[in-house]
This record gives structure tokens, sequence and C-alpha cells, in this order.
């Protein structure tokens, strides 16, 4: 839950840096969802709608994924919005070898508490990684899924080879 975590220190940073600006990034045609406001948000709306914007990810070669809800935080020094946390575990599949490995993404739901009419904004970050991604403004990429497994492998052939010493 550390990469949890650290979305809602990163998403605090920008908004203290930006001054409550809104982002002037450009949007690429990254897929997204219509998020809901604020105040048609709900643990079960935050699964349904990031369980569609994960079926806009262009992935092959028989991945497979859960998606659970983790917790809800207020943070103390940012008490305008509500974090909800979510996880989705990542894995591929085949014939000989059921499951080769996971690799998660974290989601935060930011929940506006001042103005419920405001769109819920969402951010992600995949597993041992600490870029911040925004749907919409993020072409997800299969391939880092695929990198945070053969990291997972790579380092167990290293400890099998040190035990083994």
């Amino acid at each position: 839950m550390e990469e949890s975590a650290q979305l809602v220190k990163t998403w605090l940073e920008r908004r203290h840096l930006a001054g409550e600006q809104a982002d002037e990034s450009p949007a690429c045609k990254a897929a997204t969802v219509n998020w809901v406001s604020s105040e048609d948000f709900s643990v079960d709306v935050g699964l349904n709608q990031i369980g569609e914007y994960i079926q806009t990810w262009e992935m092959h070669g028989g991945w497979q994924h859960s998606l659970v809800f983790l917790s809800s935080t207020e943070e103390e020094e940012e008490e305008q919005h509500t974090f909800y946390h979510y996880q989705v575990r990542c894995h591929t599949t085949t014939a000989q070898r059921p499951i080769q490995g996971t690799a998660c993404v974290y989601f935060v739901a930011v929940v506006s508490k001042v103005d419920p009419r405001l769109p819920v904004e969402v951010h992600f970050v995949v597993e041992s990684n600490r870029l911040v991604h925004t749907p919409g403004r993020t072409m997800f990429r299969e391939k880092w899924l695929a990198d945070v497994i053969e990291s997972k492998a790579l380092l167990l052939r290293e400890m099998d080879l040190w035990l083994t010493l």
C-alpha cells in the first residue's frame, strides 16, 4: 500500500505547488471514462468506473486482473478531500503456468468535500514505480506490467542462487 500512499502525497504536493490551480498540461488521446461527480461517488461506483477504465487498456497475451478497494483516508492537512484507494492485481496465464507472476496498479480517487459537483479525480501508479499517471493523460502500457513481473522473477532467481551458495 506504500504506492497508494505515495499517490496521495504526490497529489497533495502538486496541489500545493499549483496553488489550487487546475492542471494545465495538455491531454493526450488516451482513453478514459467520464468520472462521476463527488456527490455521486461511492466505493462501488469507484470499483465500477476503475473497472471500465481498465477495459480501455490495450492488453494482449491473456492478461487477467482482480480489482479491490483498499481503504479511504482523510489527510490531516487536506480537510477538503477524501482519498479512496484501490488495487488492481494483474497476471498472465498459460497452460503450462497458470500464474506466471503478478504486478499491481494502485489507484486513488480524490473526492471533493468542498464542491460535490466536481468530478472525482483519479490517478494511478504501477507497482515499484513512482511516476503518477492520470487517466486520459497517460496511455497505459502493457510493458509496465511485464517489466514488474520480470523484475520480480529476476530477483527470485538471484535469491535462489544466493541461498544455494
